[in-house]
């Protein structure tokens, strides 16, 4: 089973920054995509950032130029550096992995981790 768990979440003002954290475990684990969402109240969950074992990135346009991910491939980390917060920025961050291989099977099912909430006053 893989275990993600999230921190570095908290309470920041507008404008301010924060570093989102994410470990992954579980045996012989080699993970193909990892990335963040969130869900802000009320609100579907959404695509935040996700990076490819090969560098690949992808982000959505509310955090281009904003948020930066990355990983440590055989750590199995990865990161969200959250730059010039805003108000809309607050939500619960989801880590995520997919195109998980773990002692030589693959899962081609998604892995969430159980979230940090990040909340930016105005």
């Amino acid at each position: 089973q893989v275990q993600l768990v999230e921190s570095g979440g908290g309470l920041v003002q507008a404008g301010g920054s924060l570093r989102l954290s994410c470990a992954a475990s579980g045996s012989s684990l080699s993970i193909n995509v990892m990335g963040w969402y969130r869900q802000a109240p009320g609100k579907q969950r959404e695509l935040v950032a996700t990076m490819t074992s090969g560098g690949t990135t992808n982000y959505a346009d509310s955090v281009k130029g904003r948020f930066t991910i990355s990983r440590e491939n055989a750590k199995n980390l990865v990161y969200l550096q959250m730059n010039s917060l805003k108000p809309e920025d607050t939500a619960v961050y989801y880590c995520n992995a997919a195109g998980v291989t773990m002692s030589a099977n693959y899962y081609g099912i998604h892995y969430w981790g159980k979230g940090t909430l990040v909340t930016v006053s105005s």
